[in-house]
């Protein structure tokens, strides 16, 4: 970029590798920000209907609520107004208020989408190296694509190319647990069933295991009863090495390192899956997996960097801390993650500067969050110490109602 081109932009080019809700809300905000900004994401299509249901959280949200739209908050999610436990022949065994909004991961990928444009979002750009020198940093792709910018911001996820090219001592670390997965069509199952769930954020705890219920958006993207959506997380406790091996070896022969697909599950784990949860779940939950066409698995991993900022270059998301999903705060720490990368950039002009000053409260959350979340799987998967009252096994990024 020529020196008139820098001047136009106002502050630059801005690259984004990632090109999912860590890195579309970086992206709106440095273009904000005065940036010239593209997204390389390494998929070859657009990300809709990846992922299930997610939490929203207020800085999930924050991009709706303080940027004009012709929605709201409203009409793009749904809430509940209970946190319902449910045991023995799906008996409610504890309930208090619980006012949350739940939408699906799709329906807000499409909202940050629209709003970011497509001619300067790039699929089928696989990253696989940077290099930086004082003025810009270089971003290489495996189509021999090569881009130059006064600022890279990788947000591309748990397997993040970012972190293993600038930490790459930092590995996963498996937390002796997996989580089945799935969304099953309102309309698929029982009036009971929807009944207990709508409305509600929903758990069944037995020992050494939980899970979690609550309806989201319809495939597409409808609100109303009937044609929503009950997303839920069963998380149970496998073994590492051959035995986990094994169980995310999908259809194609190939170990997944963080999930395995809808419809690349082995058949008779998910047979096994489906008969253990009709003798040990509350016949709701085991109904929405019995009705769950291609249920799938996630790996539940931990992942903490030394460092998100290394010059030019920052880490956010995912590709930096990646947390348990207990406190449902992934897409929240993401959002603020971005938020506050464009908060200290607007403070500080100078990019290296800006991302030293950015760092060190970035990696207390990202610690924070972790120790958070471990302790409550722990307290579900392994000691058994759950309770329903205790505030600290509730949502947030934050800690418990904060």
């Amino acid at each position: 970029m020529s020196d008139q081109d820098l001047s136009a932009s106002g502050r630059g080019r801005a690259i984004v590798v990632g090109g999912s809700f860590a890195g579309l809300t970086a992206a709106l905000l440095l273009r904000e920000q005065g940036f010239d900004v593209d997204v390389f994401e390494r998929t070859p299509q657009h990300l809709n209907g990846r992922g299930g249901g997610i939490v929203l959280q207020p800085d999930t949200v924050r991009w709706i609520t303080e940027r004009p739209h012709p929605f709201g908050v409203d009409d793009v999610s749904i809430g509940s107004s209970v946190m319902r436990y449910l045991g023995e022949n799906n008996k409610i065994v504890y309930e208090e208020p619980a006012a949350w909004r739940f939408s699906s991961w799709t329906t807000m990928y499409r909202v940050l989408l629209d709003d970011f444009g497509t001619d300067r979002y790039h699929l089928g750009e696989y990253a696989v190296g940077v290099s930086q020198d004082d003025d810009r940093a270089e971003v290489r792709f495996t189509s021999g694509r090569a881009e130059r910018a006064e600022l890279v911001v990788f947000a591309d996820g748990i397997t993040s190319v970012g972190r293993r090219r600038l930490q790459p001592r930092v590995q996963p670390r498996y937390a002796g647990y997996i989580g089945w997965r799935g969304t099953v069509p309102e309309r698929a199952v029982s009036p009971e069933t929807a009944d207990l769930i709508h409305d509600a954020l929903a758990y069944a705890v037995m020992e050494n295991s939980h899970i979690c219920m609550y309806a989201i958006p319809g495939a597409d993207e409808s609100l109303a009863r009937g044609d929503q959506q009950l997303n839920y997380v069963w998380y149970r406790n496998v073994a590492e090495g051959p035995e986990l091996d094994e169980m995310v070896t999908d259809l194609r022969g190939f170990t997944a390192p963080v999930s395995v697909h809808p419809g690349q599950v082995q058949q008779r784990f998910v047979d096994r899956m489906r008969t253990e949860a009709a003798e040990q779940l509350p016949p709701a939950a085991a109904e929405l997996i019995e009705r769950t066409a291609e249920p799938y698995i996630q790996i539940v991993l931990d992942i903490a960097v030394r460092n998100m900022a290394f010059g030019r270059v920052a880490l956010i998301g995912d590709a930096a801390f990646a947390a348990r999903p207990h406190a449902a705060a992934g897409t929240a720490k993401a959002a603020a993650d971005a938020w506050s990368l464009a908060e200290a950039l607007a403070a500080e002009t100078d990019i290296p500067t800006a991302l030293a000053a950015w760092e060190p409260p970035r990696l207390a959350l990202g610690n924070d969050l972790l120790s958070r979340v471990a302790q409550m799987g722990a307290r579900s998967q392994f000691t058994n110490t759950w309770d329903p009252a205790d505030p600290e096994l509730h949502f947030g990024l934050y800690g418990p109602d904060r």
